[in-house]
């Protein structure tokens, strides 16, 4: 018997399929959850860091060639733990991902995927680039916030290519990314948010409206 609900069926089958052609639809939310952790736990690393550095190099301040020698060293310990922080996210938001696509049947390295991954790379490969030519100038202080603006931007730039939500913390990234540029000495606090607490929300939202059971 012909039900009247049988059109609709088939619409949403064929939206299902056609997102499935042009839109890579796999991300875990336990991606995003995990990346954030693993932000929040680099920022608190950099941070134990930092103030250590403050506390026991302070008086050689007056010797400004121990000074220089320290500041570098400190700065060398950051960039190990931010490239630490980045392939502990990267590798398990790999792994959940690999999880979710197995689940949801959608290959891991298609047309989509290879599209969301172009486009995220050039602007976080032009942002590395200046981030690096800052690094060379000796120019510290808005690292932060070029990390959260070009990160935003490629968010944007992929997100149609993936779900929306991807779109809209690119958003927040932007904006967290551009005030921050005003707030001097608090670039490590809005890295944390941004990458951390922006992650962790988004993968929850995720995992809600896509990934849990429902009763």
């Amino acid at each position: 018997m012909y039900s009247q609900d049988e059109p609709l069926e088939a619409l949403r089958d064929i939206k299902k399929m056609m997102e499935r052609s042009s839109r890579f639809i796999s991300l875990s939310g336990w991606s995003g959850i995990a990346a954030g952790i693993c932000a929040l736990a680099g920022a608190w690393v950099a941070n134990s860091k930092i103030e250590e550095y403050g506390s026991v190099h302070s008086s050689e301040s007056e010797n400004g060639e121990i000074f220089n020698f320290s500041r570098i060293g400190l700065l060398q310990e950051l960039i190990i733990t931010g490239l630490l922080t980045f392939l502990a996210a990267l590798v398990s938001a790999f792994v959940f991902t690999y999880l979710r696509s197995k689940k949801t049947g959608v290959p891991l390295w298609g047309l989509t995927a290879k599209n969301l991954f172009l486009n995220t790379l050039i602007p976080m490969a032009a942002g590395g680039l200046v981030i690096l030519r800052m690094m060379q100038l000796g120019d510290y202080e808005l690292i932060s916030s070029c990390c959260l603006v070009f990160y935003g931007l490629a968010l944007v730039n992929a997100s149609k290519y993936t779900l929306d939500e991807i779109r809209y913390l690119g958003y927040c990234e932007l904006i967290l990314g551009v005030v921050s540029l005003w707030k001097s000495g608090s670039g490590l606090y809005f890295w944390a948010v941004g990458f951390g607490l922006l992650h962790i929300i988004y993968g929850g939202v995720m995992w809600w409206k896509y990934e849990r059971v429902k009763s």
